[in-house]
């Protein structure tokens, strides 16, 4: 994949660039990204595609000169998180529905052929070197104790990933770490995401959720330990690590 002079650069973190091609959106994964995981991004992409979520379609998985490339299809339009930081205070809240809404909506479908969560996170939890194996044996065993589903869920459900289309339809973009499972862990990633930026939004997200949802915030609560703990494993930077640790340590008493 040649990768047009006109491109816009839009992000760039941890392993990644991501581009504005012109009519497509292009992702450019370092060396240090394996591929396998750049093809099961891919695959997880084409699989939510076929439950019928509103996604931006995937074009090609590619060699491009500055690593493997993903391209999906362009969807004009702007996050919902650049529509949440320009608008005035008194529009949150319906942003906020907007968004809760999407992820039940989200929640709501079964894709069999994805990831299971629970060993998603048993494999990372049991990778820990950061804590003790009493700990990660108390967090596998409440992860065993945990409700079995097989919902999807986007695994980092958040305000840009979201694309409000100027037709007026929400779009949910960036798949890497989609898997089948629980709709509660799910919500504590997305509580844990808000609550690293904003902790009055991430309480008004999570008493949102459960009220839309029906579900008991105690459920997501119990989650939020085991995904915490998880998100450990990808060494985040040291505020972010300190703030995970947090949440293992009193997450079960919330």
């Amino acid at each position: 994949m040649e990768l047009p002079e006109s491109k816009v650069e839009l992000v760039r973190r941890g392993n990644k660039v991501v581009y504005d091609c012109g009519d497509r959106i292009v992702k450019v994964f370092y060396a240090s990204k394996p591929e396998s995981d750049v093809f099961n991004e891919a695959l997880n992409l084409a699989r939510i595609q076929e439950t019928g979520i509103r996604v931006p379609k995937i074009l090609e998985v590619s060699k491009s000169p500055e690593g493997w490339a993903l391209a999906t299809e362009k969807v004009p339009g702007t996050t919902l998180a650049a529509r949440m930081r320009a608008d005035t205070k008194k529009n949150q809240e319906q942003y906020l529905e907007q968004f809760v809404r999407l992820q039940l909506e989200v929640n709501g479908h079964t894709a069999p052929l994805l990831n299971r969560q629970r060993d998603k996170y048993a494999r990372m939890i049991n990778s820990l070197t950061e804590i003790d194996a009493t700990t990660r044996y108390e967090l596998l065993i409440r992860l065993d104790g945990m409700k079995v589903e097989n919902k999807v869920c986007h695994g980092d459900f958040n305000p840009t990933n979201v694309i409000v289309g100027e037709d007026g339809l929400l779009y949910v973009c960036d798949w890497a770490h989609a898997t089948q499972g629980s709709p509660a862990a799910d919500a504590a990633m997305t509580y844990l995401l808000f609550a690293l930026e904003n902790l009055d939004l991430a309480d008004k997200y999570l008493i949102m959720f459960c009220k839309m949802a029906d579900m008991p915030m105690q459920v997501v609560r119990r989650w939020t330990s085991i995904v915490a703990a998880s998100e450990l494993a990808r060494h985040r930077d040291a505020h972010e690590e300190e703030f995970l640790r947090s949440w293992i340590d009193v997450a079960e008493y919330q």
